[in-house]
């Protein structure tokens, strides 16, 4: 199965937008079509967005999310800190992916990360999707 960590900002563009990219990519993690890989600074990062203030008008669709993304994902702890991204907040992401050995990171914002890193290709979701469509085609 194709591993894939999640950036906040796709869990979150998910619930604001349920019918864009992002919420596709959920989708197929949260309906165990992909392995949603986590650690437990990823799970806080997401916690800690969604239930921000001004996001009060998905209320009713984060607490279901976090509890789908709590029971299914792959949790994995990362044994090594580094120091990759632009803007630091971001390593836990590269983390996960190399302690899940994740063949995917989908972010909205690719030019803070590096576009590969130790196995992992970092694309935005459209990106992401187009891709898994070329594979499809090909099978």
């Amino acid at each position: 199965m194709i591993r894939v960590v999640l950036d906040t900002n796709i869990v979150l563009s998910s619930l604001l937008q349920p019918l864009g990219p992002p919420a596709k990519v959920l989708y197929l993690a949260l309906r165990g079509f992909l392995e949603l890989c986590v650690s437990g600074p990823v799970y806080a990062e997401y916690e800690e967005v969604l239930q921000r203030p001004r996001f009060r008008r998905i209320e009713t669709s984060i607490n279901p999310t976090l509890q789908l993304i709590r029971e299914i994902g792959l949790w994995v702890r990362p044994t090594e800190s580094v120091r990759i991204c632009k803007d630091p907040d971001d390593d836990i992401f590269l983390e996960c992916a190399r302690e899940a050995r994740a063949s995917w990171l989908v972010t909205g914002n690719v030019r803070d990360f590096p576009s590969t890193w130790q196995g992992t290709e970092v694309v935005t979701p459209r990106q992401f999707l187009d891709r898994l469509a070329a594979e499809a085609k090909q099978q």
